[in-house]
């Protein structure tokens, strides 16, 4: 594995550092906001201000396709990192509602951008091998941001008059650093450099992430996903790891069952790929009519609705309140006799699940390559809705025991985030970076993060209305109804794409929609 290219990965996914970050600060910020700008009784308040940067982020979401097409991936990041900034010192100077409400949206500018582009950056840059290894790298960095925002939110609230502007504000060094990655190492992706006929600078680019002079067959995909015209014909092994296997693609798409363990697409044929010399034609945006056709069609159909089941799921709802869900839950009883007050338990039991996190993210990059994308999904929906299950057991009549309602929900909610981010979390990004052709890449997976953002505004806006009308045990339940049915969408339309090529992902797609 050429070192290069992990480095590349790590570094882009600062923006998704800068993103986890973010969220745990405005989850323990919330607390102290609440009772500057006497918000306790205003639920439909508070949501605005967390939901804030959602409709930011949805709001670019809808350019940056067309921003990343016509600019390039490096430079949308690098315009992400200068939004971070300029949010996070407008936070720190914070003097009203209405200004914080404007420096959220900001920064849901510089998440919007981010969180589209990263996933798309890192599958372009990568090798199949190890593409899902080092796409699962942002759940990582977003996972660790998190964790270290509750570490330095926990040692603020244990102060006397705890500064909300100060956690807010200082995400705005790191994203210096994010900036300074973007311009002085981060190259172009390679497939937009082919897009715009730069064939010659993405054969360097290429050579330098793979370590190698010959990166030709690479070059020869990279060509043919753009859609050039003169087709010639030649195969190409899509797994070293099963080079005996020679039957075509389309018999490995006819082979496929339902079973769990099967994947719809079985990802180690050599097929025949078609290439072909550049036109002027290809160096034109896509059109939105490209959007229709049969295989961009039901990838979207895929991207879209995992988006919206994995918001729908609950988890940026429970990540944002995480604090509160605690509290409520009665989590203080726990550490009262160690003399610590209800939010910083609450604080501190919110950092302990984030760093939990971490391993399991660690456990999904090593078996996302492996295993695959589907199966994980499976099994981790499966996790997710036990776990809420605790949650609402724990929460339907919480006069019964104290303690072990805390100790249910405190467990709940950490076996909920950490299966969470084992699958539902990296898996959804992953795909929509993967199952779309060069050519409306950016497009589609705009798209499907405008469905992302739409959920996430949903969930995030409603959750503290809901908490008020329906209760912990409501909430939750709807959540448990949510990832049952994720669960049966997976089970039939999500299908496997690991150790494939990105432009044969695109065209087996078409060969499954003719199925």
């Amino acid at each position: 594995m050429n070192k290069v290219v992990v480095l590349v990965a790590l570094a882009a996914s600062l923006g998704n550092l800068l993103q986890g970050w973010g969220n745990a600060t405005i989850a323990g910020s919330l607390l102290y906001i609440k009772k500057e700008f006497n918000l306790e009784n205003e639920p439909k308040v508070e949501g605005l201000i967390v939901v804030m940067s959602l409709v930011g982020a949805a709001i670019i979401t809808t350019c940056s396709g067309s921003i990343a097409d016509s600019l390039g991936r490096r430079s949308v990041l690098m315009l992400s990192s200068v939004l971070y900034f300029l949010s996070g010192l407008i936070m720190f100077w914070t003097p009203n509602v209405y200004v914080l409400l404007f420096s959220r949206l900001l920064n849901g500018f510089a998440i919007g951008l981010s969180v589209t582009i990263v996933p798309v950056y890192i599958s372009e840059t990568s090798p199949p091998e190890i593409r899902g290894l080092l796409n699962t790298l942002p759940q990582f960095t977003g996972s660790g941001g998190l964790f270290l925002s509750y570490c330095m939110v926990f040692a603020m609230s244990l102060r006397t008059a705890p500064s909300w502007r100060l956690m807010l504000g200082v995400p705005s060094v790191p994203s210096l650093f994010y900036f300074a990655f973007t311009v002085f190492f981060l190259p172009e992706s390679p497939s937009w450099l082919v897009s715009q006929g730069k064939t010659l600078e993405a054969k360097h680019v290429l050579q330098k992430l793979r370590g190698k002079k010959d990166v030709s067959g690479e070059m020869a995909l990279l060509v043919e996903g753009i859609g050039f015209p003169e087709e010639v014909y030649y195969n190409v092994v899509v797994s070293t790891d099963f080079a005996d296997n020679h039957k075509d693609a389309t018999a490995a798409v006819a082979k496929s069952d339902d079973n769990l363990e099967s994947p719809l697409l079985l990802p180690h044929q050599i097929v025949p790929i078609k290439m072909a010399r550049p036109s002027e034609s290809v160096l034109n945006g896509p059109r939105l009519s490209e959007l229709l056709e049969p295989g961009v069609r039901h990838a979207l159909i895929v991207g879209i609705g995992l988006q919206l089941f994995q918001q729908f799921s609950g988890i940026n709802g429970v990540l944002y309140y995480t604090p509160q869900i605690l509290e409520q839950s009665g989590v203080a009883v726990l550490l009262s006799n160690m003399g610590i007050g209800s939010d910083s338990t609450s604080l501190l039991v919110s950092g302990i699940t984030a760093l939990l996190m971490l391993p399991c993210i660690a456990v999904t990059m090593r078996l996302m390559d492996i295993s695959g994308r589907r199966v994980l999904l499976l099994n981790t929906i499966l996790v997710m809705t036990m776990a809420l299950v605790i949650l609402i057991i724990a929460n339907i009549n919480m006069k019964i025991n104290s303690v072990i309602c805390a100790l249910l929900s405190t467990v709940g909610v950490v076996v909920y985030i950490c299966s969470f981010v084992m699958g539902f979390g990296p898996i959804p990004n992953i795909l929509c970076s993967e199952i779309f052709s060069t050519r409306v890449r950016g497009l589609s997976s705009a798209i499907c993060s405008l469905a992302y953002w739409t959920g996430d505004i949903t969930v995030t806006y409603t959750f503290p209305v809901l908490l008020n009308s329906i209760g912990l045990a409501g909430v939750f339940s709807v959540y448990a109804v949510v990832c049952i049915i994720s669960w049966v969408f997976v089970f039939l339309k999500v299908p496997e794409t690991k150790g494939m090529p990105l432009e044969l992902i695109s065209q087996l797609f078409i060969v499954t929609q003719q199925k």
